[in-house]
């Protein structure tokens, strides 16, 4: 084969003509679907415009005043007017008529007040020369206030974009809070006011409950509203009982939850642990909304290990609580907290001011701080008010000082004064475990950690019993519960009216007594427990060593292997369920039935979600069992006969 031939320039230019071949009218159509031609481009452009210009449109005002963006006259012919007049500068708006002006003004002013009195940092003048069709945009119909509302101008749009906003996020608690604190130290300094605001800035939420307490009628429990048809009192059957978890109170928390309470009379119940903060819930576990929080308080930097419901008679100055329906609505609830501090404060729900009590036993009222040696002053010094207890009645307020090896006091104060009324030395290897009042508050029984028993009377002042646990190691908590039917028969006017008395210890074990036999123990005998004043000032009763009473247990219980950290009896005048509990290990809480003294068999399971127990509590009625746990929960259950 030879060698191929190179064509010239021309010579490939012209075979390149002769072999493009013209386009037959197939192909034609095919290229315009596909690439479309100049006429669909420039439809496609109009109508674009045509539907921006239904969503959002400018009013163009002409120089009669009127809007032309409606016109419906055809084009005119822009050709012969000159190019200085088809563009302006937009200078402002200081040339408008001084009518524009002040509407324009005004509905800045309305604009500026509905963000909450805050100046906008920038101002569009075109803002209020564009209109925005709510109709015809389906995202934008949520915007209307009725059917027929469609055309706004751009402020109006942009408040209720901000409206729309604002009803999907709400502002969160806290914003309305450092807001409202904000304004008030504004307030106080430009007033140069000396007043304290510490107690409206560290209970913002006292006011609502105030006035929730005033129109107590939703809160008073149905048992108390219904006069014709007196409730039934609960009535459990031993061995197994019908329980049925209800919703949770609060599903999680900031702390542990240390203290849980019922109030007397209202369905609220009390919550407060480490974080500082007291809860008030309404147990309503079957309304719409279940259990809603009523309130809060925040005490900085008071770690609360203490707190209970306190019913008084109001004072002059709080007393604007008052109802004509009698009994304990024309009482005053307050609420006790206390913290390992050197005082301890009152919430008085009615007036919501929080009163702190500092050093309430620095000294004794019969003696001043002046003539007080330096070794008396420390004796009569309280070293902290964690360990707070409330007499039934709220009249007296005792509070546990342990001095070391030697034993501990109990100190009473005044409920009404905060003044040191007595105080009782029991002498305890350890010091003292716990303190709990008789049920007619005629005084209290204290048992030491070697697990002796001391019943301290507080109209005599002085111990007048005095008896030992059974089998006593490492004692850490006592209750009392129930009520004796006839308060004569085994001489209780001297030891109240207790029926039961529970006493766990470091074993797990819970002894459990029936107090008749203690009290016909010592109104049989000849004489009572001695004892000598140390002070006829102080007014310090120390029990003298002596023959014990070992009394015999009616059960002792050993279903918990870890130290034992909860007693709570029921209110009822029974006493017929114990509830026991240690937070030392999970799911450690068992219920027992009284007076057969036997252990619930059927809850809990091994399913029930327990955790690791902080507290406890049961409604006045029983037929709500409450538990708190050290992650923050507070669950319920209903318990019915």
């Amino acid at each position: 084969m030879g060698p191929t031939r190179r064509l010239d320039p021309e010579e490939q230019a012209a075979r390149k003509q002769r072999e493009v071949v013209e386009k037959d009218t197939t192909e034609i159509q095919l290229e315009k679907i596909l690439f479309g031609d100049q006429t669909g481009f420039l439809n496609s452009l109009n109508a674009a415009a045509e539907a921006e210009q239904k969503a959002l449109t400018r009013i163009e005002t002409g120089h009669d005043g009127y809007d032309n963006a409606s016109d419906e006259a055809p084009e005119e012919d822009m050709l012969d007017v000159p190019d200085e007049d088809l563009f302006f500068l937009d200078a402002g708006t200081t040339d408008l008529p001084e009518d524009v002006m002040e509407d324009l003004k005004t509905e800045q002013t309305g604009t500026h007040e509905e963000n909450h009195g805050r100046t906008a940092l920038w101002y569009d003048s075109d803002d209020e020369r564009i209109t925005v069709s709510l109709a015809s945009n389906t995202r934008l119909r949520k915007l209307r206030d009725t059917e027929d509302d469609d055309i706004v101008n751009g402020l109006e749009y942009i408040n209720r974009l901000r409206r729309q906003y604002e009803r999907l996020h709400p502002t969160p608690d806290w914003v309305n809070y450092a807001r409202k604190k904000t304004k008030l130290s504004h307030r106080a300094h430009n007033d140069d006011s000396d007043t304290d605001s510490d107690i409206s800035i560290d209970s913002p939420s006292t006011k609502p409950l105030a006035e929730l307490l005033r129109s107590a009628g939703s809160l008073m429990r149905q048992e108390s509203l219904s006069t014709d048809k007196p409730s039934r009192p609960l009535k459990l059957r031993p061995e197994v009982i019908d329980i049925q978890r209800l919703k949770d109170i609060a599903s999680s928390g900031p702390s542990s939850i240390d203290v849980l309470q019922f109030h007397p009379t209202y369905p609220l119940l009390l919550t407060a642990g480490p974080s500082s903060t007291i809860n008030l819930y309404h147990t309503s576990p079957h309304s719409q909304t279940p259990n809603p929080l009523l309130t809060s308080l925040h005490v900085k930097g008071t770690p609360i290990t203490s707190a209970a419901f306190a019913l008084t008679h109001p004072t002059s100055s709080s007393s604007n609580f008052n109802q004509n329906d009698g009994g304990t609505t024309d009482l005053e609830t307050k609420i006790y907290l206390s913290a390992r501090r050197r005082y301890f404060h009152t919430w008085s729900l009615n007036s919501g001011t929080l009163t702190k009590i500092s050093r309430p036993l620095y000294s004794n009222p019969t003696t001043t701080s002046a003539s007080l040696t330096k070794k008396s002053r420390k004796n009569a010094e309280l070293p902290t008010c964690e360990n707070l207890k409330l007499s039934p009645n709220a009249a007296y307020v005792a509070l546990i000082s342990n001095t070391g090896s030697s034993g501990g006091v109990v100190h009473i104060l005044s409920s009404a004064t905060h003044q040191p009324i007595c105080q009782c030395r029991v002498d305890s290897l350890n010091g003292i475990a716990d303190v709990a009042f008789w049920r007619d508050s005629s005084g209290f029984s204290a048992v030491g950690k070697n697990g002796e028993v001391s019943e301290y009377s507080l109209a005599e002042r002085r111990v007048i019993a005095r008896w030992m646990d059974e089998g006593a190691v490492g004692t850490t908590t006592l209750a009392l519960g129930g009520e004796l039917k006839d308060p004569g028969s085994a001489g209780s006017t001297s030891l109240g009216n207790d029926r039961w008395i529970a006493i766990g210890s470091t074993s797990g074990i819970v002894n459990i007594y029936d107090r008749r036999q203690i009290l016909a123990h010592f109104k049989s005998a000849t004489t009572s427990v001695p004892a000598t004043a140390v002070s006829s000032n102080t007014r310090t009763v120390t029990a003298e060593s002596g023959s014990t009473f070992r009394p015999k247990p009616l059960r002792v219980l050993d279903q918990l292997t870890t130290p034992i950290s909860h007693l709570h009896f029921s209110e009822d005048a029974a006493g017929q369920l114990l509830v026991m509990a240690s937070r030392w290990k999970k799911n450690a809480l068992r219920l027992v039935h009284l007076p057969s003294a036997t252990v619930y068999r059927n809850w809990p399971t091994d399913k029930t979600p327990l955790g690791r127990i902080s507290s406890v509590a049961l409604s006045p009625e029983g037929r709500y069992l409450v538990v708190g746990n050290e992650g923050g929960k507070v669950r319920l259950w209903q318990i019915r006969d």
